[in-house]
């Protein structure tokens, strides 16, 4: 879940992991471009008789190509849409691009009735969120000009989890993806290589550690990638892929947290790798 309060408090120990993730003057640059964005629209679906809502930032600045770009960002278990803005704002660091904050449903509704979330394991449910997304997708396309090499999907959390679950689903439609804090589940499968950026505490209790460095391997192996990788300023780490899907891991000596330069380095990640056919 996104946490305001515990982001604030953990800045110190985020501070001293790598200079992208605190972009300190792009992000104070973005901090100030933020109060003059305009404001969302919420958006409805109903999608197998569920009703589906998002928060939806249009384009605010024309993009060279006369198409727009498209980021889908999914929020963490027990989170929600709104909570996904707060931490990422997106829309700051891409003006040209569309941005979809998108509201997940209880993932166990007996037991936890407001742990809003995505559905990542192939259960009877399993379709649930993925139908979701295509029906986003769907209406994207009728009210927006799309780009259709840049679509991107990225998360925290239960909402990395979910990304992964896209990629292994969507292969064809996503060009990239950014996970923050998330593993891959059983039952999810990957077999075409993308562009993968994740960032991951070593503290984090929530999400495994050993899990998210088992979901590296795991992309790795998918995406044609041998060797140690080379650094790339503080904790990061690129990896050059045979097949055209690179890496990078930026791994911080923080808990479950979305770090404050996550954001920046997530735009700058998907701008540098649209999808090519």
């Amino acid at each position: 879940m996104f946490e305001a309060e515990k982001w604030k408090r953990t800045r110190p120990a985020v501070s001293r992991l790598l200079p992208l993730l605190l972009c300190a003057g792009a992000c104070l640059a973005a901090a100030i471009a933020w109060a003059a964005t305009p404001a969302g629209s919420f958006m409805d679906w109903t999608v197998d008789g569920m009703r589906r809502k998002a928060l939806v930032y249009p384009p605010s600045k024309e993009d060279p190509s006369g198409k727009s770009p498209v980021i889908l960002a999914f929020h963490g278990h027990g989170g929600d849409m709104m909570d996904a803005h707060s931490g990422m704002h997106f829309e700051s660091y891409w003006p040209e691009a569309v941005i979809v904050y998108l509201q997940g449903l209880p993932t166990n509704p007996a037991a936890d009735p407001e742990g809003y979330g995505w559905i990542y394991n192939s259960d009877k449910d399993g379709q649930r969120d993925v139908k979701f997304v295509d029906a986003v997708l769907a209406t994207l396309h009728s009210k927006f000009k799309v780009d259709d090499s840049r679509i991107y999907a990225t998360g925290f959390s239960n909402g990395a989890m979910f990304s992964y679950v896209l990629w292994g689903a969507r292969p064809g439609v996503f060009a990239a993806f950014v996970v923050v804090s998330g593993r891959i589940s059983a039952g999810v499968h990957l077999e075409a290589p993308k562009p993968l950026l994740v960032v991951a505490g070593q503290r984090d209790r929530t999400v495994n550690f050993k899990d998210q460095l088992a979901a590296i391997e795991t992309a790795k192996q998918v995406d044609g990638i041998e060797g140690e990788g080379t650094a790339c300023g503080g904790e990061c780490k690129e990896y050059g892929s045979s097949k055209g899907a690179p890496i990078v891991t930026y791994i911080h000596d923080g808990g479950h947290v979305y770090p404050p330069g996550a954001p920046y380095v997530t735009v700058k990640f998907f701008k540098d790798h649209p999808q090519t056919k």
